[in-house]
């Protein structure tokens, strides 16, 4: 499976990082061959991978000397912490050394890092955070959920593309349906950012909807919903809240009823499939769409399955060549006119600038 398509771990980043990053990344590296560099303290990261016996793996070491906090700021991961894991493993892209960075750690430095280091395709202004939510039928991919809080109408229309571009050939949909977030789906709906992003995208070259609302991710009537960041953040964090509440609630009522639990246990196939539905880890990572390059980021949180399903991930991203086809999809788009509708935005840090993690 690998083709030598080489991925970058920030093996530092994460909330128990380093032990899940290098158990995820071995798992990878055994189960489908994937070459992975761990980056990080060399001395630390050798013993783990002594303890998981990866001796004969595809997986190498590379040493970084700091690490960038949970509340440090993307400025400091990009100017002051030259050696931090993440800006040296987008390094190694950047030298192609690698092809691919994956990243647990502090979001808005991962996405700041992977701008300054790898810089943006040509007609992305602000490249986007996408998620994948589980529907009544398959999957809707959501942009950006956290990556750029404040937007302008020609942020969402290259959001617009590049979750086309991603659902057609990523998630194997032959004409995504691409809808617009709003309050309702009437015209009328919406805000002064929607409703001029939604001017902009009748025109567009590939299938787009209209306004959408927040039951549509869920239901299967969409593939692609585009936002901004504050929003999709909102969505998502309550998306991942409300799956862990309805578990809870769940699982109090099973153990308070005798005859809930007999219940369980005959329905316990549906419960266990539903659970691996709505798990994140299932997914990987979150795909930072619009660098020139390739990056996954993680939620803190992580599990060692979901490290090593973002490794494989950020594998098929650079296999599908999935940059070039965004890049082409923008310059058909008429040499950004219709794309860049606004003009381009200023400071390469200044969509990054959050500590959250996706």
């Amino acid at each position: 499976m690998n083709d030598r398509i080489i991925v970058a771990v920030d093996a530092m980043g994460g909330d128990h990082a380093p032990a899940v990053e290098v158990e995820g990344a071995v798992a990878a590296a055994r189960g489908w061959q994937i070459p992975v560099v761990l980056v990080g303290n060399a001395p630390l990261l050798q013993d783990l991978l002594q303890q998981h016996d990866a001796a004969g793996l595809p997986i190498t070491v590379c040493h970084a000397s700091e690490v960038v906090g949970m509340h440090d700021s993307a400025s400091d991961a990009v100017r002051k912490k030259k050696d931090s894991s993440i800006r040296v493993a987008y390094n190694l892209v950047k030298s192609g050394d690698a092809h691919a960075v994956v990243s647990a750690g502090n979001s808005g430095a991962t996405m700041a890092a992977g701008m300054f280091v790898l810089k943006r395709i040509a007609g992305i202004d602000r490249p986007a955070i996408a998620t994948i939510f589980p529907n009544l039928v398959d999957q809707t991919l959501v942009l950006d959920v956290g990556g750029n809080v404040d937007c302008k109408p020609h942020h969402l229309t290259q959001f617009a593309h590049m979750g086309d571009v991603y659902a057609r050939h990523v998630l194997n949909k032959a004409r995504p349906r691409v809808g617009l977030l709003s309050n309702g789906e009437e015209e009328s709906k919406g805000n002064e950012l929607t409703r001029e992003v939604h001017h902009l995208l009748k025109n567009a070259p590939f299938h787009y909807v209209g306004y959408v609302e927040g039951r549509d991710i869920f239901n299967g009537s969409v593939d692609v919903v585009i936002c901004d960041g504050f929003v999709g953040n909102v969505v998502l964090k309550v998306a991942e809240g409300l799956a862990d509440g309805i578990g809870q609630m769940l699982r109090r009522e099973i153990q308070s009823r005798f005859f809930a639990k007999i219940g369980y246990l005959l329905s316990k196939p549906a419960f266990q499939a539903f659970k691996k539905r709505i798990d994140y880890a299932e997914y990987g990572g979150a795909p930072l769409l619009g660098i020139e390059g390739t990056g996954m980021i993680c939620h803190g949180g992580s599990s060692p399955k979901a490290i090593m399903n973002a490794v494989r991930m950020a594998h098929e991203f650079v296999a599908l060549r999935v940059n070039d086809k965004m890049a082409a999809q923008l310059c058909a788009a008429g040499g950004n006119a219709a794309v860049n509708a606004a003009g381009a935005s200023g400071d390469v840090l200044g969509a990054g600038e959050t500590g959250d993690r996706s």
